[in-house]
């Protein structure tokens, strides 16, 4: 995704063309430039959101040259237009050779072919805006960026990589955890480690992580502590823990086997998506064997069945687990 703000649009931008493949990020690009080109209070005057599916292009042009009120621009969007821009290319190459001076026209796309009329007659009076999410060995520089330039906060590496771990790789998502988190950090000039422990600390795959990888380090009391402190404080654990535990036995065993076949640690990582904590969990990946990892499995697998059925307590069930997993 572009990235850095836009500094001339006003001047001599009038036609943006953004395209990318997913939805989300298209809307918040568009979202992002829309608000550096009109103020909320210029919206009702300035700003026609056009249906792609039931507009004309007859009508997106006379919008585009209807002199505006109350703002220095008046602002045409039309999202998903893909099928537009097909149908009505003629009529738009014409435009984009005499674009009105008072009006800015947003498209949004899935595909911005070069090859075409459009496409090379657009870098002259307008800029094409390409959205892709990123890799993801990317994310965590892309929010550290994010938490510097939206909140002036600085966000540790550690702190990043926690994150993704906890919230998945979807960017928008990460965005908003992370505006949650600076204003969690208040005052604080750095978003830590210590501030998503705490705003989302009691988080299922968290805490399971955190008492897997007390046990497996042979501290069973501060495992068996964590999950207690889990059970008290997180109402809903009783029905994830079990999911928890076994994403978490899953995804070992998934980069055990992939050691197994000589891939580097690095690359298993990068695979895997594993941020947080990737020495620790390598170091105790060495003394576990596919076995082991394929037993603990078959044990959740027993233990959801014996929750379901009322035979067991998932509390019980879960540290008595840790127990077995300790004592191997």
């Amino acid at each position: 995704m572009v990235e850095g703000a836009l500094k001339s649009e006003k001047k001599d931008k009038l036609i943006f063309v953004i395209a990318g493949k997913e939805p989300s990020l298209l809307n918040a690009e568009c979202e992002k430039l829309l608000e550096r080109l009109l103020e909320p209070q210029q919206r009702a005057t300035g700003l026609f959101n056009a249906d792609a599916a039931e507009v004309l292009a007859c009508e997106v042009l006379d919008e585009l040259r209807t002199a505006p009120f109350l703002t220095e621009r008046r602002v045409v969007i039309v999202k998903d237009a893909d099928e537009f821009v097909s149908e009505n290319r003629t009529l738009l190459e014409k435009y984009f050779d005499n674009p009105c001076p008072t009006g800015i026209l947003i498209l949004t796309v899935s595909t911005w072919l070069s090859q075409t009329k459009l496409a090379k007659k657009l870098p002259r009076v307008g800029k094409l805006i390409s959205v892709a999410q990123p890799r993801p060995w990317q994310l965590p520089s892309r929010l550290i960026r994010y938490a510097d330039d939206a909140h002036s906060k600085a966000l540790t590496t550690d702190a990043a990589e926690l994150l993704i771990e906890l919230s998945g790789d979807d960017l928008i998502r990460l965005y908003g955890e992370i505006d949650k988190l600076a204003l969690f950090a208040h005052t604080e000039k750095t978003i830590t480690l210590q501030h998503i422990e705490a705003l989302i600390g009691h988080n299922r795959l968290f805490n399971a992580f955190a008492a897997i990888d007390a046990t497996l380090a042979g501290d069973t009391a501060q495992a068996v502590r964590r999950l207690r402190t889990m059970f008290a404080e997180d109402k809903s654990a009783e029905y994830t823990t079990v999911g928890a535990f076994a994403f978490h036995f899953r995804r070992m065993l998934k980069a055990k086997a992939l050691l197994k076949k000589g891939v580097r640690e690095a690359e298993v990582a990068k695979r895997l998506r594993i941020w947080h904590n990737k020495d620790s969990l390598f170091l105790q990946l060495r003394k576990m064997t596919l076995e082991q990892l394929s037993r603990n499995l078959q044990r959740l697998a027993k233990i959801d069945y014996a929750i379901k059925t009322g035979q067991t307590k998932p509390q019980v069930a879960i540290e008595q687990l840790v127990l077995r997993l300790a004592a191997e």
